[in-house]
């Protein structure tokens, strides 16, 4: 007999549903962003007439990579003139090269603050405070977007664009978007169009999103990430078939990947292929044998698919990591009683109930599985806490009467006999006949 409380659900099909509406990362992108969030434009020399012969002769050495006689020179020049923004600039280039992040922002500060209509020291004073999470990296970026690059325009006025996106993303989406739209325009990029069909994606534009996404799989196709950004377009807008193409696109591209299968592995569980989905979920923990939450997802989906022998040491897996967890007692407890366990299914059960008093469906199980152990009073105790908890079935009733039977209550065995003819409506013939002839034998004769 199977749980009393309800048909079994499929707890993994479930759980697989809200796992995949939050979606997968895209770990390429985030991370390309981060790297031109803080990669600063390569050193200019500023064609302008100095009458200062170490600049020259520093901004010559920076060109040959000669950081420390540049360095040297532009001291020298300091002492002459540091109101000189090209000093600055200078040396707010060499910092950043030599790894001393503090030194360049006050460096690019000198220099913005002599004259701030320079493009490339707004955009590495932005780069290199965003890089530190500082709170006025916007202020500089955005100056950055309204001056003239002295060279390549279209791509380092991208470039500002792109990292003021980046730097307002969480706190202004939409004008996030705009600067991702505009740094594409100037110059089309994967890492652009990722940006832009997330934030798409979170507004819920999923047609947007797709286009997106489907531009950034033109400018390279092999681009997973895309895909990553596509599928998460089809599971959110719940189109499962679909997310289910594209991951596995993905998982071909990236075999050893084990969020990949995982998820795939998670949609074809939604999709109702449960062999295929038990199948990709053993491959993802095999890449990843300690994501608890994956474990319980495939146990789930094991017993499910009536795999209960495969199940069983997965909860066991999980219940030595988590000795208290009620649902897990209970999953196994449930998968021991389909197999015909019955001691170890009560025992389990037991554990359940006693852990979490309110766990219903667990009550109904404890019931069957005492009722094969022949332990009658333990059986009608847990359908009377069930019955608190949850409607009555007409299984219940019948499981109730037979412990009276057996314990010659007859007297409620007979009751609750007529309680079970009353609600079976003949959708349990060989239990109905049962009863009858039963109530035949231990009612007192008229």
């Amino acid at each position: 007999m199977s749980d009393l409380a309800h048909p079994p659900t499929n707890r993994a099909a479930a759980v697989a549903l809200a796992i995949l509406c939050a979606g997968l990362v895209l770990p390429s992108a985030r991370a390309q962003s981060s790297k031109n969030s803080g990669q600063t434009v390569r050193h200019i020399r500023i064609v302008e007439q100095t009458e200062l012969p170490e600049l020259s002769q520093a901004e010559t050495a920076i060109e040959k990579k000669d950081y420390p006689a540049a360095e040297q020179l532009l001291a020298a020049a300091a002492k002459k003139d540091e109101k000189n923004y090209r000093i600055w600039f200078d040396f707010g280039f060499i910092h950043n090269i030599r790894g001393r992040n503090d030194e360049a922002i006050a460096a690019y500060r000198k220099c913005v603050a002599l004259k701030p209509d320079v493009f490339e020291a707004n955009l590495n004073l932005g780069l290199l405070l965003a890089r530190s999470h500082a709170a006025d990296a916007e202020q500089f970026l955005q100056a950055a977007t309204k001056l003239k690059p002295q060279n390549h325009p279209e791509e380092n006025l991208a470039r500002a664009w792109f990292a003021l996106g980046h730097v307002v993303e969480e706190t202004k989406p939409d004008d996030a978007l705009a600067a991702y739209r505009e740094a594409n325009r100037l110059q089309p990029s994967v890492d652009s169009l990722l940006s832009i069909g997330q934030l798409l994606d979170q507004k819920k534009d999923y047609d947007g999103a797709e286009k997106a996404y489907r531009d950034a799989q033109q400018l390279d196709p092999a681009n997973t990430d895309a895909v990553v950004g596509l599928a998460n377009i089809h599971m959110r807008s719940k189109h499962f078939s679909e997310a289910e193409t594209e991951l596995r696109k993905l998982v071909a591209a990236k075999p050893d990947d084990a969020v990949l299968h995982i998820q795939l592995g998670r949609v074809l569980a939604t999709n109702g292929k449960s062999e295929d989905a038990i199948a990709e979920l053993q491959a993802g923990l095999k890449l990843a044998p300690d994501d608890r939450a994956t474990t319980r997802d495939l146990a789930d989906l094991c017993s499910a698919a009536k795999k209960y022998d495969e199940a069983e040491p997965l909860y066991r897996e999980l219940l030595s990591a988590q000795p208290n967890d009620a649902e897990t007692h209970a999953a196994l407890g449930k998968s021991l009683l389909a197999q015909r366990k019955f001691p170890e299914a009560q025992e389990e059960l037991l554990a359940a109930v006693k852990l979490k008093p309110g766990l219903g469906p667990a009550y109904g199980d404890l019931a069957v599985a005492a009722n094969e152990n022949k332990n009658y009073e333990l059986a009608i105790r847990a359908l009377d806490a069930r019955a608190k908890l949850l409607p009555e079935l007409p299984m219940g009733y019948f499981l109730r009467a037979t412990a009276f039977d057996h314990l010659r209550d007859y007297k409620n065995a007979a009751l609750q006999y007529h309680q079970f003819l009353a609600v079976a409506e003949g959708k349990y013939p060989d239990q109905e006949w049962q009863a009858k002839h039963r109530l035949i034998a231990i009612e007192p004769k008229k």
